[in-house]
């Protein structure tokens, strides 16, 4: 007779199917207790298994793609087409519970910020929190990255929009993830189409929505971008919380001015993204311990912001030997990867990345040609 023994640990849920054979199933509680349950008589047992953080630390943000590409037709850009990559960039498994991505007040690097005040001093620099304007989308399941793997999520337009614009993306995937929920009011039909049936409803991201816009606004040309794990909390209840809603101290404190105080201990990671025609007038959002630089960018020609591969750490895997592509061109102009190394050629090659992660996206990033998932 088989016997499964359970470890119940901390913090979120797995749903787990076993079918049912000639054995029994041994779980021993938290409390200390067991309890056996028989599966002769039934198909199918389904059950909860908790699962710890785990390395969550080492998650990064890989590469994010909001300005859109280039219609057909020459005529304009589609924008409706946005989405990132997160990466472990380590050689163990990755777990995160409650994972969630926001952006920080204002949209636009550019845009006028009520957070500084007349000394130029940014108002939460020395304090605990990072503002979450317009609402944050989260998982209600555990996200788990293998090493030296990533997750690509959709942030609208979650299907294959090469069918309707050769040069966006295809998002169509069952290992993709996408943001879709109807009812947190981003209904926007054009940007919330109904998602690919081949993307689990598992893989959707559900929304706390504390602004007016009926789609998230993610900047097209300067995000400030971060991920987070509500630590210990149901985001769902946090985000709604009246207690947990923050305005900027210069700002009118309109239904449009709303964000959702993040604790920063929170914070994963984040990539502070300026527009490269208004560096000269752009302020910083993200703090100096998320994010001490950022990244020009210049949106609707399909470009994206990448990381940068860290060449010392990478050519020092062993495994690496014989499987690492230089020669790197998906640079645009002077922004480019200085470490000469073609992180998607390699490890289309078996090669294992690692990348830079310094909290400075002046030394992080560049700007790339094209969005990765679309090959080269």
């Amino acid at each position: 007779m088989k016997r499964f023994l359970l470890a119940v640990a901390a913090m979120a849920t797995m749903v787990l199917n076993a079918s049912a054979q000639d054995w029994n199933m041994i779980v021993t509680h938290t409390d200390g207790t067991v309890e056996t349950i028989p599966t002769t008589e039934v198909s199918k047992v389904s059950f909860k298994l908790n699962v710890a953080d785990v390395n969550a630390d080492q998650v990064i943000v890989k590469e994010l793609y909001v300005g859109g590409c280039p219609k057909d037709e020459g005529t304009s850009a589609f924008q409706q087409d946005k989405g990132f990559v997160l990466y472990n960039n380590c050689g163990q498994k990755a777990v995160i519970n409650n994972l969630c991505v926001a952006f920080a007040n204002p949209y636009n690097g550019h845009g006028s910020n009520d957070w500084y005040d007349e000394n130029g001093v940014l108002y939460y620099e020395d304090k605990d929190f990072l503002p979450a304007n317009d609402g944050v989308w989260y998982l209600t399941s555990p996200l788990i990255i293998e090493p030296y793997s990533q997750v690509v999520v959709s942030c609208m337009g979650s299907v294959d929009n090469t069918q309707t614009y050769s040069q966006s993306v295809n998002y169509a995937n069952p290992d993709y993830y996408c943001m879709y929920d109807p009812e947190s009011g981003y209904t926007l039909a054009s940007y919330y189409p109904t998602p690919s049936e081949l993307i689990p409803t598992s893989h959707y991201f559900k929304a706390v929505r504390v602004g007016q816009s009926t789609a998230w606004a993610l900047s097209m040309s300067s995000p400030a971008f971060y991920i987070f794990r509500a630590i210990d909390t149901d985001f769902a209840a946090y985000g709604t919380d009246a207690d947990n809603i923050i305005y900027a101290p210069n700002s009118k404190q309109s239904n449009s001015d709303r964000c959702i105080s993040i604790p920063r201990e929170w914070i994963i990671d984040g990539v502070e993204v300026y527009a490269q025609a208004s560096v000269s007038n752009s302020q910083k959002r993200l703090t100096a311990d998320v994010d001490a630089g950022y990244v020009p960018f210049v949106n609707k020609l399909g470009y994206t912001v990448y990381r940068n591969v860290d060449k010392e750490m990478t050519e020092a895997l062993p495994e690496n030997e014989g499987k690492l592509v230089y020669g790197y061109s998906m640079g645009v102009d002077d922004s480019t990867d200085p470490s000469g190394i073609d992180a998607e050629a390699s490890i289309k090659n078996g090669a294992h990345i690692i990348y830079m992660d310094t909290n400075n996206s002046s030394n992080d990033f560049h700007m790339r040609k094209k969005f990765s998932i679309r090959g080269e």
